[in-house]
């Protein structure tokens, strides 16, 4: 083989594999939870070799750096191509503007940067301080989110079809199917006194791939919960459910973990922020849960029993200084009928079947 040849096919060869990772060799849907310390970073791989990273972790080199290391060295991606910010808290959008320094972000997507601090608090200019790396990072193009909007992914063409939909994001929410019956569990709704912050504005999505379902909703509070569910459920269920608000209290209605009736579900909190009493009890208390996965164990000496079994849990060390920061990764089969859960740094794994009585 020619010299020039050879060198391109290999530039050629080692740019698939970078843009597409192992997704696209074997067909597969990936979900990396990243460790960013109790903020929000679900990075999402697809069949077609597209990338959807949905919030960034914290400020600084350290959660950038974590997602780019999953992206890179563990999905073998070479770009972000979408970005969805879920809301404008700084553990959720801080990252982007590092991550976008260390490889090109495609679109982003989020509900519009607010002029003022989302949480009303008494100055501006603080405000106006941290947002401004991300009114300022570089993208390809970016796009104001409403309940609805679906994600304009690529399709394998013979694999299951693939759809990220909005269902809330502002404060609404999108219309249930015609003639979706009433939520039988709707009568055990109930409405908590909570003051507003940015939490009730967040975007919540659906991710589709022929019969596997998966919810991510960011922080969404308990009321806006509530009004996803009842008094129609206009989601449906799901499979898998990404534990809203990192497992905190003012999030994770019972009545909307119930309705989506997951299998398993994944929280990504902190070794010290999550996984409180009322939520762990809702998670346990859902009939067909067959497992909790968490991205910490969570080490607030007051609460020790708060925590699924150490099997499930990808890391352990409370130490800023040496941190474990491993991560979660869900396989979900070319099929979309089984999905794998993983703790790549303990050897664990195990695999579900796909409910496919999601009605």
């Amino acid at each position: 083989m020619k010299p020039l040849l050879r060198i391109l096919l290999l530039a050629f060869g080692g740019l698939l594999a970078a843009r597409s990772g192992a997704s696209l060799a074997d067909r597969r849907l990936d979900i990396y939870w990243n460790d960013v310390e109790g903020g929000g970073a679900t990075l999402i791989v697809t069949p077609a070799g597209e990338s959807v990273l949905i919030d960034s972790g914290n400020p600084g080199a350290r959660d950038a750096g974590r997602i780019h290391q999953v992206a890179k060295a563990a999905a073998g991606l070479a770009r972000i191509d979408y970005y969805i910010t879920t809301h404008f808290h700084i553990d959720h959008f801080g990252g982007i503007a590092e991550l976008s320094t260390l490889m090109p972000i495609g679109q982003v997507y989020d509900r519009g940067i607010p002029e003022h601090d989302p949480d009303h608090n008494p100055s501006d200019a603080l405000w106006l301080a941290m947002i401004k790396p991300y009114r300022g990072f570089a993208a390809d193009g970016r796009n104001v989110v409403n309940p609805g909007l679906v994600l304009p992914l690529r399709q394998t063409g013979s694999g299951p079809r693939l759809r990220l939909r909005c269902v809330a994001s502002g404060g609404r929410f999108v219309d249930a199917p015609p003639g979706t019956p009433p939520n039988p569990l709707a009568g055990k709704n109930s409405h908590h006194d909570l003051a507003p912050t940015d939490n009730d504005l967040s975007s919540a999505w659906v991710l589709d791939f022929g019969p596997f379902r998966f919810w991510d909703g960011g922080d969404l509070t308990w009321n806006m919960e509530g009004e996803v569910v009842t008094p129609v459920n206009r989601v449906g269920q799901v499979d898998v459910y990404q534990v809203d608000h990192h497992g905190l209290g003012f999030s994770n209605n019972p009545v909307l973990i119930h309705s989506l009736a997951p299998t398993i579900s994944v929280m990504n909190n902190g070794p010290r922020k999550g996984t409180v009493a009322s939520t762990m009890a809702g998670l346990k208390s859902s009939p067909g849960l067959q497992a909790m996965y968490q991205v910490h164990k969570n080490l607030r000496p007051e609460d020790p029993e708060d925590n699924t079994a150490d099997g499930l849990i990808a890391n352990f060390s409370g130490n800023p200084n040496h941190p474990d920061a491993n991560y979660i990764k869900l396989s979900v089969d070319p099929s979309g009928t089984s999905y794998t859960v993983s703790i790549p740094a303990t050897g664990y794994s195990r695999t579900f079947r796909t409910r496919l009585d999601k009605q």
